[in-house]
């Protein structure tokens, strides 16, 4: 099944990083930000940028001759032994700390043989996750994750998973009708969340970004509770920001 290869601001950013980091994994003493600059070719303030993510999420480290050097996390999903694991733990802390950021319950679907998957999420009593009264898997045409997955795949990608789910009304606002639907994918541009305002669940509001990583179609999302609804927008667009180190996570 095809995906629709558009690029989006998190891919641009991971690919950037992916190469900072290979340039910085390949001088064992050390690189500057001028070689850095030289090397990847990157505007001064984006390279910057990168820079402070990739020290934040432990990636790289400076030493104190301000040359950069690999950081424990990059260094400990190099290890062949316990990658997983460490694969598991980078995604969890990531992902916690993006939930805290947003102040929203958060998200990884990926769509797989056909079917949406939730893969990850990180919620807490605070930021409760949305109550799954209809299974994702059928209610792609109602959800922020459904929708932003949908967009990745080509046309006749998204009209046969219509054809295998059918488009039940969830809420007054679901859109039932599968040209509207399809219209309103293909008009949705890559770099814009998706937004769920009630087509779900009536007193939940969602968006999703996307984050392919490899052959499969994924999405980071959240969810909030209706009377934060007024929040969504900058969450979102919050969403879209950070969406960078998780896609690294799960690219390394």
């Amino acid at each position: 099944m095809a995906l629709k290869h558009e690029p989006t601001t998190p891919q641009h950013s991971v690919q950037s990083a992916l190469r900072v980091l290979d340039i910085v994994a390949r001088h064992d003493t050390g690189v500057t930000e001028t070689e850095l600059a030289r090397e990847t070719k990157l505007p001064a303030p984006r390279l910057a940028a990168l820079l402070r993510m990739l020290r934040r999420e432990a990636y790289v480290d400076r030493a104190a001759d301000g040359a950069y050097v690999t950081g424990r996390s990059l260094n400990r999903l190099g290890a062949a032994e316990g990658r997983e694991q460490a694969l598991r733990d980078k995604l969890k802390v990531t992902l916690d700390g993006l939930r805290d950021t947003i102040g929203a319950a958060v998200y990884i679907s990926r769509y797989e043989d056909g079917e949406i998957k939730i893969t990850d999420f990180a919620d807490g009593p605070r930021t409760p996750k949305v109550n799954e009264w209809v299974d994702f898997r059928s209610s792609a045409h109602a959800s922020a994750v459904g929708k932003s997955l949908l967009t990745q795949l080509d046309l006749n990608g998204r009209r046969d998973h219509l054809s295998r789910h059918k488009m039940a009304r969830l809420t007054s606002r679901t859109i039932t009708n599968e040209r509207v639907l399809l219209n309103r994918l293909a008009a949705q541009p890559a770099t814009v969340p998706v937004l769920d305002l009630q087509e779900y669940a009536v007193g939940t509001v969602c968006a999703a970004v996307p984050i392919t990583a490899g052959a499969a179609a994924g999405c980071l999302a959240l969810s909030l509770p209706l009377e934060h609804a007024h929040r969504l927008r900058e969450a979102a667009r919050t969403l879209n920001r950070e969406a960078a180190p998780v896609l690294l996570s799960l690219a390394i």
